[in-house]
């Protein structure tokens, strides 16, 4: 918004210059608002209620951002615009003179003289960066061979991505839940060191009051524990049930376990000699509630291993004839192994479809807008790619940023994309110099500004914070690529996408005066461009 006030002419009325800030601005805030909202909300769907709460919570504070910008914020500018009419000082708000004063310092003038512009046109001279585009950037790269090795160099990008996509690692490690210099990782270092061999101690939990006294759900129990016993991942030897201990002392001792009133009337003789298995036994109201046994799994090393590991064991509980449970408090974990690339799919398939949507109210071009949302696919790819060569699992943690990088993703191609369909040029690549020349310097604030307000992160001492600052970097550094260098060169080579001078009705916005106006994007808003 302040880039499309610096762009009214300070003559007219204040309420003008509202009405065409209005006017330019509030599309290009809309449409980056909704893009990045419902990139959020759609976040909503996942199975993870650590990703709902951040998407819901995200995407309400961006609404609420909005609200703000085109309510208050346009409140301060028309106040601003009052102050300007009557020529006052910017911090102190007295009248200042309107020209410079040669007498003065140059300090003088610059802080105590009112602001330069074209009487003739309100606008400011070209920014440097503007000219570099037009004059420089733009032509270079619309030469054909140039074009050609945009193309090359897109075909390298994309072949990498997906290469690095197929070499994804699934899971999250436990170390990176915790600070770097927590006690926590030494102890992970240990185990690994000295116990890889062994894997969780798994609880087999019998959820329901059974007959433990009838000698047919004993040999139920037993077959259950047996097919546990079997698998792969499980030792055998290692397993402990309180119940084949009971059975031989009841051998050994010539005890009476097959009635209910000599089974849990025994039992005390079970707890003399092994006491700790009391701790396995529920009992309320003289009846045993459930009880639980454990069996020691082995070589579990991997985010496969233990996702295979939860469906085994799961499928052979479910076989058994009594109610049984496998349980373990690292289920938690392994749990987000079965879901996290389903869910990862289907939240970038339907943000890209609804982006498509989006893009055709922004540009009603079916071509241009399937480019639009080629870029994001093409983005997101990328992302995903390079987070394997960063060391970057997939997780619950990448999976929140990778939400983000959905909404990020649509900003720099879709305004590109506008502004070359808006362009009255008459060739592709007059057409492409001047999207370039509107919107080159605000994506290249945009992009600059956003990753060193990231960089930070960068030295954290938290996994979270860092892997946020990883993603978010290859997400504004391909998008910016992508607006800059990839799509500008595709889109000339559909002719269709552009309108004929005659034939094309102005849109009331220039879309590339208002893009990144929206606060929510650090850095476009300084940006002053000219038509």
């Amino acid at each position: 918004m302040i880039s499309s006030w610096q762009q009214t002419n300070p003559e007219n009325k204040v309420e003008k210059r509202m009405a065409e800030t209005y006017a330019e601005a509030a599309v290009s805030i809309t449409i980056t608002t909704l893009t990045d909202v419902l990139a959020f909300y759609i976040g909503i769907m996942t199975s993870f209620q650590s990703v709902k709460s951040f998407c819901l919570y995200t995407g309400t504070a961006f609404i609420f951002c909005y609200l703000y910008n085109i309510t208050f914020f346009g409140a301060v500018l028309a106040l601003n615009g009052r102050r300007e009419e009557g020529n006052r000082h910017w911090l102190i708000c007295t009248k200042v003179k309107d020209s410079v004063q040669p007498h003065r310092s140059c300090l003088y003038n610059m802080c105590c003289v009112g602001g330069f512009s074209d009487k003739s046109s309100g606008r400011e001279d070209e920014h440097p960066m503007n000219k570099f585009f037009r004059k420089y950037y733009g032509p270079f790269l619309t030469k054909i061979w140039t074009k050609v090795f945009v193309v090359l160099l897109y075909g390298g990008f994309l072949a990498t991505s997906i290469y690095g996509c197929t070499q994804m690692k699934e899971g999250i490690d436990l170390r990176n839940l915790a600070s770097d210099d927590s006690y926590v990782i030494q102890y992970y270092d240990w185990e690994d060191e000295y116990f890889s061999e062994y894997g969780p101690r798994i609880m087999v939990t019998i959820t329901e009051n059974v007959p433990y006294w009838n000698l047919s759900i004993r040999n139920d129990i037993e077959n259950c524990m047996e097919s546990l016993e079997n698998n792969s991942y499980v030792d055998k030897s290692l397993s402990e049930s309180w119940l084949r201990m009971y059975e031989n002392v009841a051998r050994i001792g010539s005890l009476n376990i097959d009635t209910k009133a000599f089974f849990m009337g025994n039992l005390s003789e079970l707890y003399k000699l092994f006491p700790e298995f009391e701790w396995d036994i529920d009992i309320r109201y003289k009846e045993i509630a459930a009880s639980r046994f454990f069996i020691q799994t082995v070589n579990v090393t991997t985010a496969v291993d233990e996702k295979n590991l939860l469906h085994q064991l799961r499928d052979l509980a479910k076989d058994c004839k009594i109610p049984v449970m496998v349980y373990h408090p690292a289920f938690i974990y392994y749990d987000q192994y079965i879901v996290i690339v389903p869910n990862t799919i289907q939240n970038v398939g339907i943000a890209a479809g609804v982006m498509l949507c989006i893009s055709l109210l922004l540009i009603p071009n079916l071509l241009c807008s399937l480019w639009v949302t080629f870029a994001i696919a093409s983005v997101i790819v990328g992302v995903t790619g390079f987070m394997t060569y960063w060391d970057v699992n997939l997780d619950s943690i990448s999976m929140i940023n990778l939400v983000i990088c959905i909404g990020f993703s649509v900003d720099f191609s879709a305004h590109i994309s506008y502004a070359f369909v808006s362009s009255e040029k008459s060739t592709m690549n007059e057409k492409a110099v001047d999207a370039l020349y509107l919107l080159g310097y605000p994506v290249i604030q945009g992009a600059i500004s956003t990753i060193l307000g990231v960089i930070v992160l960068s030295a954290a001492q938290a996994y979270i914070f860092r892997t946020f600052f990883k993603i978010m970097f290859l997400v504004i550094l391909f998008g910016a690529v992508h607006g800059l260098v990839f799509i500008p060169v595709f889109l000339t080579f559909f002719g269709i996408c552009g309108r004929s001078a005659n034939k094309r009705i102005r849109c009331v916005a220039d879309f590339g005066q208002a893009a990144h106006v929206d606060s929510t994007k650090s850095g476009w808003d300084s940006a002053s461009i000219p038509n």
